[in-house]
């Protein structure tokens, strides 16, 4: 039995990643705030996005007893939630309509949901390619 994600899932995350990320931009370039409040939001995904990739290989790292430190690990979490405490806190205080405010919640949210699964999808498609020649290696 195969672990390679099937290719609907994998299709599946790629959206869910892109329509978060990219409605998420779109929203922000359309915006009409002060470019400083841009790059902030901007600069907020950008994190998020890098810390839940980070976490994902960290805590995958851990389950398959490849070495990873107890610090590396934390600052993994650390990172993650305050990405997300950060766009709470920068939406809160935002003036823009309280629609708007759920718009960048639950893109911001679906583009975490998004890179963590394909992050997922990557490695575990690797790794079945992997047992795939160890099995077959005529292959």
């Amino acid at each position: 039995m195969s672990n390679k994600p099937s290719a609907a899932f994998i299709g599946a995350s790629w959206i869910a990643l892109g329509a978060g990320a990219l409605g998420y931009l779109i929203g922000l370039w359309r915006a009409e705030m002060q470019l400083n409040e841009k790059g902030y939001y901007f600069t907020v995904l950008m994190f998020g996005l890098f810390a839940v990739v980070s976490l994902q290989k960290a805590v995958r790292d851990r389950l398959e007893n490849i070495p990873v430190t107890d610090l590396y690990y934390g600052i993994a979490w650390f990172a993650t939630i305050l990405s997300i405490i950060l766009l709470v806190i920068g939406l809160w205080n935002a003036t823009i309509l309280p629609s708007e405010k759920g718009f960048y919640a639950f893109a911001f949210l679906l583009a975490l949901f998004g890179a963590v699964a394909v992050q997922k999808n990557t490695r575990d498609s690797l790794q079945a390619d992997k047992e795939n020649r160890k099995d077959h290696p005529e292959k």
